[in-house]
């Protein structure tokens, strides 16, 4: 990055008189705005993508990681009697710090969604929802699920595996992709600013050859067209970085019923992320304009 850096501010603090090298105006100045803009405004939500699917792995991970749930079915008459012999068997295995059994106002809620507000609990036949909370390392589930088979035939344990590792992983691939999108954004932006820089080196031939004439060296002649879209490159990332940064804002705040679709977004230290957008599209530049310059540049000796 250093090797990029150092040469970087030294070419925008640079001879200016060097820009009449370079036409300010026309085609390639256009596309290198555009081009520029847009691909910061898409990688502003690329990132704020790849952030909150990490929190969302995060959030997913730890508030399904040390709870259970437990579910008692039993007929009429013997579901509190196996409730009971679940709170005892709980009572006595290693690795849970508490267990407690759902009230009837917090299962209907757990079913409103669904069912509505109104459900009539008392007379329909749902299970007893015991939840049960870790410590430390965790319990044995398989030795546990053994001793409920034999207390509580009618009680069945969801250590929430089969919803928390699909999640999890989900999230944690989709935070891969957004990484990936940045990575294509940027060498996307390489790619179109390369093709505008070699239009405009084409385009110039000629004055380029009566630079040389009159004793421009080729250095000169490329940190002109260096500069020029280096510079353009940083300012239609700022712009394209700052309209995307407002979009985020205007986004629905985290909510917890909204999920995922509300949680995206920036958190605290990380609303600083976009401020290096420009600074890597200009470096993007630099280097696709250094490279095209000098290849067009020997081909024209």
């Amino acid at each position: 990055m250093e090797r990029f850096l150092t040469p970087l501010l030294a070419l925008i603090g640079g001879d200016a008189q060097a820009d009449r090298v370079v036409p300010p105006t026309g085609f390639t100045a256009r596309l290198t705005l555009f081009a520029s803009g847009a691909m910061a405004f898409l990688a502003v939500f690329a990132l704020a993508l790849s952030l909150a699917t990490g929190r969302l792995a995060d959030r997913w991970g730890e508030a399904l990681a040390q709870s259970s749930t437990i579910r008692v079915s039993a007929p009429d008459g013997q579901v509190e009697q196996q409730v009971l012999a679940v709170m005892s068997v709980l009572e006595t295995t290693p690795g849970i710090a508490n267990a407690r059994v759902l009230t009837d106002e917090e299962q209907r809620a757990l079913l409103e969604p669904w069912f509505g507000p109104d459900l009539p609990i008392d007379t329909l036949p749902v299970p007893k929802l015991i939840e049960v909370i870790e410590e430390g390392e965790g319990y044995d589930s398989d030795g546990l699920r053994q001793r409920l088979a034999g207390e509580a035939p009618g009680a069945v344990l969801d250590d929430h595996t089969r919803w928390r590792e699909p999640l999890v992983r989900a999230a944690s691939r989709l935070r891969g992709l957004g990484a990936i999108s940045i990575v294509l954004i940027a060498a996307t932006t390489g790619a179109m600013i390369t093709l505008a820089a070699n239009a405009a080196l084409a385009a110039n031939a000629q004055v380029i050859h009566v630079l040389r004439l009159v004793g421009a060296m080729d250095s000169y002649i490329a940190g002109a067209f260096v500069r020029r879209f280096t510079l353009r490159a940083l300012a239609g990332s700022a712009i394209g970085t700052l309209v995307g940064t407002v979009m985020i804002l205007l986004l629905p705040s985290a909510d917890v019923g909204g999920g995922f679709l509300t949680g995206l977004g920036f958190r605290g230290w990380h609303w600083l992320l976009p401020l290096a957008i420009p600074v890597l599209a200009a470096l993007v530049a630099f280097a696709a304009t250094r490279r095209a310059a000098l290849v067009t540049l020997r081909e024209l000796s």
